[in-house]
């Protein structure tokens, strides 16, 4: 394991090309770098299987740092997917869209209101309850073949899904050029640079490696995006509705405790915001514009 003062030099997605990346800290056996031009943080992991790993466990309190009772969930995150559709109707009102890492369809029920939705997903049960209520929803990674087979879109999102990627960088460039002229493209995910962030430091709510591999930065985010031909049109730190469960499972992990099963507090929706989770809208050019390499 390398000293906590050495600094490597690797490719960093945001900055696109090799730049010093400094050791923060170790955590779950894995080391965690941050790129020192953009602040974009990084998993040093070793062999992890996506598709293992994302299973229905991951979505039913399996998984220490997954969701405690997703599908008991439903009505307070669909309540809460609402809202973020007449937030993205803001930038786009209609035509279609495509939600990559879309769960067990939750959020695509609320925007099949005003879009023609279509989805993407790793995990296989919650590709069969999403293909059961009659979503179109494929299996697999966020590809050049399945967004081939899914055509053109007006609006791409990804809520808390970048930070899971194997390559960031190639996934966007892909969404470019599955985007419409105008598209935009609107996703959430952690704020390496929020003050909470930096003061939590490896006890940070959103520091579970390897399952996240990426701790984007304001900085890094805006970096990403420009090399990519995108316009960054909002940045913020959004207020949710949070299961009332997750934030019970959520700090009995951070506190090291155990527990049984949360479903009643599944179904009791809680306002929350630490400031530590940040929503992007990018957007294509209209025309004349393609991805950077």
């Amino acid at each position: 394991m390398n000293p906590p003062d050495k600094q490597n030099v690797q490719s960093c997605p945001a900055c696109a090309r090799s730049t010093p990346h400094a050791f923060r800290f170790t955590h779950n056996g894995c080391d965690i770098r941050q790129c020192q031009e953009c602040g974009l943080g990084r998993t040093q992991a070793g062999a992890f299987d996506p598709a293992a790993y994302y299973t229905e466990d991951y979505f039913s309190g399996g998984r220490a740092d997954g969701y405690s009772d997703y599908r008991g969930a439903e009505p307070v995150l669909r309540r809460e997917f609402a809202r973020s559709v007449d937030f993205i109707r803001r930038y786009r009102e209609s035509g279609k869209l495509l939600e990559l890492g879309c769960a067990y369809g939750f959020f695509l029920m609320e925007a099949a209101h005003y879009f023609d939705v279509a989805g993407i997903e790793l995990a296989s049960d919650a590709v069969g309850h999403a293909r059961g209520v009659g979503l179109n929803v494929l299996e697999g990674a966020a590809d050049e073949a399945n967004l081939r087979q899914i055509g053109p879109v007006d609006v791409v999102v990804l809520f808390d899904v970048i930070e899971h990627l194997p390559d960031p960088r190639e996934t966007l460039a892909l969404c470019y050029e599955s985007l419409n002229p105008g598209g935009v493209i609107v996703l959430t995910t952690g704020d390496f640079g929020s003050p909470l962030a930096r003061l939590a430091g490896v006890r940070w709510r959103l520091m579970t490696p390897p399952q996240h591999l990426w701790f984007f930065t304001q900085k890094s985010m805006r970096q990403l995006a420009a090399g990519l031909g995108f316009a960054i049109e909002h940045v913020d730190h959004p207020w949710k509705i949070v299961p009332a469960s997750l934030i019970v499972f959520q700090l009995r992990r951070m506190l090291g405790l155990g527990g049984g099963p949360l479903a009643a507090a599944s179904r009791i929706g809680v306002p929350a915001n630490l400031f530590d989770a940040m929503r992007v809208v990018l957007r294509k050019p209209s025309c004349g514009t393609t991805a950077g390499s």
